[in-house]
């Protein structure tokens, strides 16, 4: 008699772990699922912010509201091979952008993707060139007049905080200079 309870454990033991399997893989996609969604809300925040920065903060030189979408470390790769740190030199670089071609500006990013905290954007950057470009060595190119039209894209890391420390640029410097009126 004592072994007849033994056997009945020992059955439904053997039945819960033949279920187990299934429950475990269950529990398993739920998390994986969980774990999409939390990317997919984070990613869409930080494309959010992006677009702010792109749109508003970018293309009026709202230079006091960077610190919304980038860290105070931030490192910056830029499409001619430099790479900066630091909110203060980002600000800087953007800025002299805008001394040569003070209506430059990004209203568009006809793409847009993101997984957790990456994103990556891809945009058309415009402006005419109507101002006096002053070069590294203080050479000083006479505008041209020129209109650009130019794809650009961004890949960004972002932290935790909801702000990019590294930022990657890319747009070809040698259709700009040529849109410029400077290269052929």
């Amino acid at each position: 008699m004592f072994r007849l309870p033994t056997l009945v454990s020992s059955a439904a033991a053997a039945a819960l772990l033949a279920f187990a399997p299934a429950a475990s893989a269950q529990d398993n996609d739920a998390a994986a699922l969980a774990r999409y969604r939390q990317a997919e809300a984070i990613a869409t925040t930080n494309l959010a912010t992006f677009d702010t920065l792109d749109f508003d903060v970018f293309s009026n030189q709202q230079w006091d509201r960077l610190a919304e979408s980038h860290g105070p470390d931030i490192i910056v790769h830029w499409p001619d091979g430099h790479t900066t740190r630091g909110i203060e030199r980002h600000i800087s670089d953007l800025k002299a952008m805008f001394t040569y071609a003070p209506d430059t500006r990004i209203k568009q990013h006809p793409v847009r993707i993101g997984s957790g905290e990456w994103t990556a954007v891809v945009g058309v950057m415009e402006g005419t060139f109507t101002l006096p470009m002053v070069t590294a060595d203080g050479t000083v190119i006479q505008p041209t007049g020129k209109s650009f039209v130019l794809p650009m894209a961004t890949v960004s890391h972002w932290t935790a905080d909801g702000v990019m420390d590294e930022e990657y640029l890319f747009w070809d410097n040698q259709t700009y200079m040529t849109q410029l009126g400077l290269a052929q």
